[in-house]
């Protein structure tokens, strides 16, 4: 059975905001999720992020910024084409003005507004709000 890296990562963010903790260390780590990271302190929910050896027994250190209500990893992948990523962020997110759905596509790991722009479809890693 294998661990859900990315889920269990994003749940310890939720948990810790709601804790009202200041920062986060989770481990362990791959590249998806610092990609997702990345993604998310562009977009203004976290303050920023510290990788320690970036292998997979390495740890993320994360500055919270008390934005993020909820944010999760769908454990199935689920395609969307590039004409379908509103239809899907209308489903997913609770409004239209708040929140992204991450996206992996062939110009790499998105977020929805991104995709869209480029005109590109993926699978659906998560969403945050």
């Amino acid at each position: 059975m294998g661990r859900r890296i990315l889920n269990d990562a994003l749940r310890t963010i939720v948990n810790a905001e709601r804790r009202g903790k200041a920062s986060v260390e989770l481990k362990p780590i791959s590249t998806v999720m610092s990609s997702f990271l990345r993604i998310m302190k562009e977009k203004g929910y976290i303050k920023n992020f510290q990788v320690y050896d970036p292998h997979r027994v390495g740890r993320i250190t994360v500055d919270l910024q008390g934005r993020v209500n909820d944010c999760k990893a769908l454990t199935y992948r689920q395609d969307v084409r590039a004409k379908e990523i509103e239809k899907y962020t209308e489903r997913t997110l609770p409004t239209r003005q708040w929140g992204y759905v991450v996206i992996t596509t062939p110009d790499g790991i998105l977020d929805h507004e991104e995709a869209i722009k480029r005109n590109v479809g993926g699978q659906v890693l998560g969403f945050f709000y």
